[in-house]
């Protein structure tokens, strides 16, 4: 799915493809990966006009995506837009700090409704043919996941990424294994396409983004 311009945004001083601010343009930074998986992200109202977000960043890298913004849909398919099945999709969310993996845990994992690893990793990560991402702060993703029961019928991952956000100080993180949106997509499909490089490609947009942002005085968020 291609990701449209925003004809609104040049009115109001923004890049029409990356509808960042001018002087905060990353689309130079863009890459363009045909996934084999379908990323849906189901994007809390209140974040979607965000300086700093990275949804649309995913949209303009993944032709296989799809960004979806509300509180809740009747299902997978209502939210996808075309048929799905959800046992053949995983969701990402993270949960209560309890559910956090170790220290030197695989990067990807996928755990059961209590939030444990499941025993055969292999198996729980094999067949997978969409993810789906929370878009929003801690907040606004554990609204999406409660308003959202069908979410419990796909299979669920959490993250145990090797470094902290690419954010920095740009903006406050509440525990360690809080990333961005993008961050968090490409380190899924980094590791389920077995493609370590891809997460460097899918996130530099974000790096440029933080670096211009530093350079235009973006207050931390």
């Amino acid at each position: 799915m291609s990701a449209a311009p925003d004809p609104q945004a040049e009115s109001v001083g923004c890049c029409i493809r990356c509808r960042k601010p001018i002087e905060m343009c990353i689309c130079g930074a863009l890459a363009r990966h045909q996934s084999r998986l379908f990323v849906l992200v189901l994007r809390h109202p209140q974040e979607k006009d965000r300086v700093l977000g990275t949804a649309r960043l995913i949209e303009l890298q993944l032709p296989q995506s799809r960004i979806a913004t509300g509180l809740s849909w009747r299902n997978l398919e209502a939210a996808l837009g075309k048929p799905a099945h959800p046992q053949d999709w995983a969701a990402l969310f993270q949960g209560p700090k309890t559910d956090r993996p170790q220290r030197g845990a695989a990067p990807v994992i996928a755990v059961d409704r209590r939030g444990s690893p499941l025993p055969d990793q292999r198996a729980a990560l094999a067949g997978i043919r969409g993810v789906i991402a929370l878009d929003g702060n801690w907040s606004q993703a554990k609204t999406l996941w409660w308003r959202n029961p069908w979410l419990l019928k796909c299979r669920r991952l959490v993250l145990n990424p090797a470094r902290p956000s690419a954010y920095g100080t740009l903006r406050r993180e509440p525990r360690r294994d809080s990333v961005s949106t993008l961050e968090a997509v490409a380190l899924i499909l980094s590791a389920l396409e077995n493609d370590a490089a891809l997460y460097e490609r899918l996130t530099a947009p974000l790096s440029k983004l933080v670096e211009t942002a530093g350079q235009a005085g973006q207050a931390p968020i």
